[in-house]
Parts: structure tokens; C-alpha cells; sequence
């Protein structure tokens, strides 16, 4: 077995690694960039090594820089993770010109099925199907125009080398081919270092099933059954579950037996993924192989109560795999939440900043894994993901929950993310049915998000606990008046509960258990035992469970509540009565002004002073996160003034140029 195993790579899949290895009796090594100098990971491991400057290809993509680490400290062996160096075949190779050993497949299993384009020539040689696209690579935009017209719209423009949703594009027409070869040749050369690229039809309505294998070296391979991966936005994973809600037993079987000989046919060793469409009549395509562990690899684990890292490294140690596929049984229900530091309620434009606040859910069935900690900075760098929020029930009913009750629990602050949209996706009536597509997002949220798109069991709940919350400030405020005796004042209990322009009267009174509120003829009996400054308001209302994320404000309180952000002030009668008659500011007008819509690198200025600008015509593209984002003109108009030059480093609503 391993003596030490060094790390190359990140956040919480390097945390998760270090978990197990210490588990196993192992050292680890932990390489870091000067941008994650206090990171957890750097502090968890037995020794770290700084590897160079932010940027991947500074520091986590710089092989000699990886190879200078292990050298360092005698390391017998690398994890990658995934991302990064994860499938690069070349690094790989250098690993064993070293001898040291690579915890995952070889170089020639890693061009063999990690490489897409090699990946679907294998298989269509061994009759297995697959989706219709062009056979090779594509050398410029003219060629993959031209491609595409042959294949017929819509197509999926796909980098060789890319995962996790970045080199991926979809394209309708020709002009959205252009601009997503564009776009996916930057974010694959960006995040991979590989500008390689192919088209492929692009299914519609199609599901993302894929069947997690592992294979020793001396022949046995084994499937640990399927992920539903099917909810995505810009062709990134979302939410993942296990088993999928869509699969029968006979097409389960069915596509792992097919994902076993695959493997087979490559002789592959390790941990890997065979991803595959699949339409309403359950017919299935293979999609491809990530020869590496997947994100999502922790609902396999909670399914299959086996550890996935721990079987990696035993068969890169040589062992033999200590289970045969009669031995693997599905039991209970996993799912996955992504917790990304993006704004939601803007597009989803990535947030950097510091926790200021964060405290992660706990109870049963709850799991997560991250890589940050309260006080720690999201860095624009690297891949926008927070955490991984992991629940498991009996069956998949009892994981949504759990999963819906942790969101509640997850408290952040101190930059954006996407729990109320998580949320929001959990209590979809369309969600929990289990009827999923890659185009659930965009169907269901075909305008973006926003906070009424949300589906509430009881929207009374949130303003029955501002009431609760209001009466308690009250209280407290009554006690410490200073009146005399005999003339104390005594706090009111009548309220009016306003979000919006919508009022809502309330009458709030204290119990030995909590409160009782009436609101709109019906009683709420709220037992808790909240005090003020706490920012979860834990209750059980109606007998159930509740949790709101509660904040108090200049105006009132600001509440979260599954999935929803609610903005409630709460007055007395009178002074309800007096608002509406208050004059209303309305906020700056900004449409002449192109603002930057998250902090980040501009990396291309497409227009001058005194352009004219069209409708839809791209403006500039910003990229932070790795990911680029292209910003279009909303109307016609002609460039005033540009007031940021590329290479800038922008901040969130930072001004770019002026229209007249």
C-alpha cells in the first residue's frame, strides 16, 4: 500500500481524498496555488507545497510544478481528483516515466475513452450506439458551419477535453454555432489547456443517465449502478439523485452489463463514468467516459455503502477489488444539491467574496462535503462551487425532504448563491414527480429566477414568523422603556404584516411553548424556542418542522424560506394605513450604462466610441470562474464612452461603457 499520496488538486475533492487516506493509515500532500494559501485542504494535510500563481495553468495545471512537489516529498503516489490534470494523459504518463503511481486509469486508457472523439469511434466500432454527430475534430468555424448544417440544427458544440458544463455550447442557428465555437474553444483552452472541438445533434428532451464502474487490474469489472443527472444549467450538473426515479431493473442491467464491456474492451483499471442519453422510451445512447471520479460520486457511496476512493486506491495499489457484482445492492435513496457561489436572481453571474457567515446543516441523513469555512474567501479563480449537500432516505421521497429541510439549514453570507434556487427545484411539483429532462431549467424557468416562480406549501409561514419575531423585539423593547412603576409600556400585539404592497393583520401573542399568531382567520401555533440574534427561527408549526433563515433590516426583516426570499415589514394599524401614502423613490435608471454583472476578467472589448450597436449584437465578454460570459446589447444604440479596457479586473455593477 501507499506510503504517502500527494493531492494535485483542490477544495473539497482534496479534502474528501485526505479523508479517506487518513482513514487508510496514509500521508498526504497538499499542493496549493497563493490564492489557497489558507485553504483547508493546506491545513488538513499532513504536509503542503505551493505550487505557483492563481491561475490553473500557473499552478494546478502546471505539470512540472505537480512533478516538483512529489519530488519534494517523496510521494509514492497522485490522486487528481477531477478537473484539472484529472484526465490529462500526458501527466499521467510523466507520473510513470517517474515511477510514481497515477491513482487512476493509464495514458493509453485515458486517450482511449477520455477523449471523446476516441471514445466514440471505440464504440461504434464495437456497435454499441451512440449519438449522430460528425466523425472528428473540427479545425475552424467554417468547418463546424458547415458540419452542422449537414447534421442538421440544433447541435451541441463539445471541446474534446471538456467537463463540467465548460467547452460546451448549444447552437440553434448558424449564428449561435459561431459564437459558441468561439465560446467553447476559449473556456476549454482556459480550463483544460485543449482547444480541440466536435459537433454532435443535439437530443432534445433527452434524460443524462450515467453507470459508475470500477475495474482492478486482473480483469474484474463491476458496475455500482446509475446516477440521474438530468437536472443541468448551461450543461453543468445541478442536482443528482440514485438510483434514477426513470430506470426500470431491465434497462438498469441493460446499460451497466454495456458499460462493463466497454471497459473490458479498453482493459480499463479504476474508477470510471459511462454517461449515456437516454429518451422517454428508455432507447439509450452513449454519450461518454470520464476515465476519473465524478463529482457526484458521494450518492453512489451512500447507495452502495462503499467508498469510492478507498477502491480507487487499493486497485492503483494492485489489489484485487474485494466485491463482485452479486455483492452490489441498491438501498434507499441519495440526492445531491451543487451549492454554487452565483446569483440566482441576476443570471446566475458568479459571486466572490468572504464567508462572512456560514454554518452547514446537520441531522440525519445529511451530508456535506466542502472546502470552505467561515471567514474563508471564494476566490474568482476556480470553479464557483461552495459545497456538495448530500441527503439519503428510504426512499426518494423521504431524501427530497431532507434535502429541503438542510437547504433551509444552509446558511451563507457574505456572497451570492443559489440555495432558494435549489429549493425552488426540490418542492417542483414536477421535481418530485420524477419527471426529469436536461431542458427541465429552461422549460421551467424560461425567463431566469425570481423568487415567485417559487412553489410554497403555506406562504403564511414566512409572515407568521415575522410577526413572531416583530412581537419578541417588542417585548424586549417594553422591558427595557426605563417607565416608572406603574406606568410601563406595554407592548401591542395587533400588527399589520406588509411584503410589498400586499398587508397582512396579525394578531401575535406570547405562549408557554412560544407564540400564537392569527393571520386571515386561521390560528398558528408556533412552538420554539428562538431568541433574538439567532439567524434560523426553528419552530414546529402545525406539528411540522419548520427552519427560516431570518435577518433584521433597517425596513423589517428579511426571510428565507424554501426557496423563497420574502422582504416583510411589520407595523402597527396606524402606521400601515399612513404608508400608502408615502412617496416612492424610484431606483437610478441604468439601461444607458453597461455594467459588469459579477466580479471578473474583461476579456474582449467588441466595440469603440462612437459604434453603432445593434439588438443582441455581443458588447464585451467577461470571464470569471472559468467560465465566459458574453454581455449583448438589450436595444439599439450608439457607444458614448467606454470606460474599461481588456485585461481589467472588474467589480460586480462596475461600469464598462456608456450609450447616448
Amino acid at each position: 500500500m501507499f506510503k504517502k499520496i500527494l493531492i494535485a488538486n483542490r477544495g473539497e475533492i482534496a479534502l474528501r481524498i485526505i479523508r479517506t487516506c487518513r482513514e487508510m493509515g496514509i500521508k498526504t500532500v497538499a499542493v496549493y496555488s497563493t490564492a489557497d494559501k489558507d485553504s483547508l485542504h493546506v491545513k488538513f494535510a499532513d504536509e503542503a507545497v505551493c505550487i505557483g500563481g492563481p491561475k490553473g495553468q500557473e499552478s494546478y495545471l502546471n505539470i512540472p510544478h505537480v512533478m516538483a512537489a512529489c519530488e519534494i516529498t517523496n510521494a509514492d503516489a497522485v490522486h487528481p481528483g477531477y478537473g484539472f490534470l484529472a484526465e490529462n494523459a500526458k501527466f499521467a504518463q510523466i507520473c510513470a516515466d517517474h515511477g510514481i503511481k497515477f491513482i487512476g486509469p493509464t495514458p493509453d486508457m485515458i486517450n482511449s475513452m477520455g477523449d471523446k472523439i476516441t471514445a466514440k469511434d471505440t464504440m461504434i466500432k464495437a456497435g454499441v450506439p451512440v449519438v449522430p454527430g460528425g466523425e472528428g475534430l473540427l479545425e475552424d468555424v467554417s468547418a463546424a458551419k458547415k458540419l452542422a448544417k449537414e447534421i442538421g440544427y440544433p447541435v451541441i458544440i463539445k471541446a474534446t477535453a471538456g467537463g463540467g458544463g465548460k467547452g460546451m455550447r448549444v447552437a440553434m442557428n448558424e449564428a449561435e454555432c459561431r459564437d459558441g465555437f468561439e465560446r467553447a474553444t476559449n473556456e476549454a483552452r482556459s480550463s483544460f489547456g485543449d482547444t480541440r472541438i466536435f459537433i454532435e445533434k443535439y437530443i432534445q428532451e433527452p434524460r443524462h443517465i450515467e453507470i459508475q464502474v470500477m475495474a482492478d487490474g486482473h480483469g474484474n469489472v463491476i458496475y455500482l449502478g446509475e446516477r440521474e443527472c438530468s437536472i443541468q444549467r448551461r450543461h453543468q450538473k445541478v442536482i443528482e439523485e440514485a438510483p434514477s426515479p426513470f430506470l426500470d431493473e431491465t434497462t438498469r442491467q441493460k446499460m451497466g452489463e454495456q458499460s462493463c464491456a466497454l471497459a473490458r474492451a479498453v482493459d480499463y483499471q479504476s474508477a470510471g463514468t459511462v454517461e449515456f442519453i437516454a429518451d422517454a422510451d428508455m432507447n439509450f445512447y452513449f454519450l461518454e467516459m470520464n476515465t476519473r471520479l465524478q463529482v457526484e460520486h458521494p450518492v453512489t457511496e451512500l447507495v452502495t455503502g462503499q467508498d469510492l476512493v478507498e477502491l480507487m486506491i487499493r486497485v492503483a495499489a494492485g489489489e484485487k477489488l474485494s466485491l463482485t457484482q452479486s455483492d452490489v445492492t441498491l438501498t434507499g435513496w441519495a440526492m445531491e444539491s451543487r451549492v454554487y457561489a452565483e446569483d440566482p436572481f441576476r443570471n446566475f453571474m458568479p459571486s466572490t467574496g468572504r464567508l462572512e457567515r456560514y454554518a452547514e446543516p446537520q441531522g440525519d441523513g445529511v451530508r456535506v462535503d466542502s472546502g470552505v469555512y467561515e471567514g474563508g474567501e471564494v476566490s474568482m479563480f476556480y470553479d464557483p462551487m461552495i459545497a456538495k449537500l448530500i441527503t439519503y432516505g428510504d426512499n426518494r421521497n423521504q431524501a427530497v425532504e431532507r434535502m429541503v429541510e438542510a437547504l433551509d439549514n444552509y446558511y451563507i453570507r457574505g456572497v451570492n448563491h443559489n440555495i432558494s434556487f435549489l429549493n425552488a427545484l426540490m418542492v417542483h411539483p414536477r421535481f418530485v414527480e420524477g419527471r426529469l429532462t436536461t431542458n427541465f431549467i429552461a422549460d421551467e424557468f424560461p425567463d431566469g429566477f425570481n423568487a415567485d416562480l417559487v412553489v410554497q406549501d403555506d406562504p403564511a409561514i414566512a409572515l407568521v414568523v415575522a410577526a413572531a419575531a416583530h412581537q419578541l423585539h417588542q417585548e424586549r423593547g417594553s422591558l427595557l422603556s426605563g417607565h416608572l412603576a406603574g406606568h410601563e409600556h406595554a407592548a401591542e400585539n395587533s400588527w399589520v404584516v406588509m411584503v410589498a404592497d400586499q398587508q397582512s393583520p396579525v394578531t401575535v401573542e406570547l405562549t408557554d411553548s412560544g407564540y400564537w399568531v392569527g393571520l386571515n382567520d386561521q390560528d398558528y401555533e408556533i412552538e420554539t424556542e428562538w431568541s433574538l440574534g439567532q439567524p434560523l427561527f426553528k419552530a414546529r408549526i402545525h406539528g411540522n418542522s419548520v427552519s427560516v433563515q431570518i435577518e433584521t433590516t433597517a425596513a423589517g426583516y428579511k426571510l428565507f424560506y424554501r426557496g423563497a426570499e420574502i422582504n416583510a415589514r411589520v407595523l402597527s394599524p396606524r402606521a400601515a394605513e399612513l404608508s400608502a401614502h408615502m412617496l416612492y423613490k424610484p431606483p437610478a435608471d441604468m439601461s444607458k450604462f453597461l455594467l459588469s454583472p459579477m466580479p471578473g476578467l474583461l476579456v474582449k472589448l467588441a466595440v469603440m466610441e462612437g459604434q453603432e450597436v445593434k439588438e443582441g449584437e455581443e458588447l464585451a465578454v467577461v470571464e470569471a470562474m472559468k467560465m465566459e460570459n458574453s454581455l449583448r446589447a438589450i436595444q439599439d444604440g450608439i457607444v458614448a464612452k467606454v470606460t474599461a479596457v481588456e485585461g481589467d479586473s472588474l467589480m460586480v455593477d462596475e461600469v464598462i461603457l456608456e450609450f447616448e
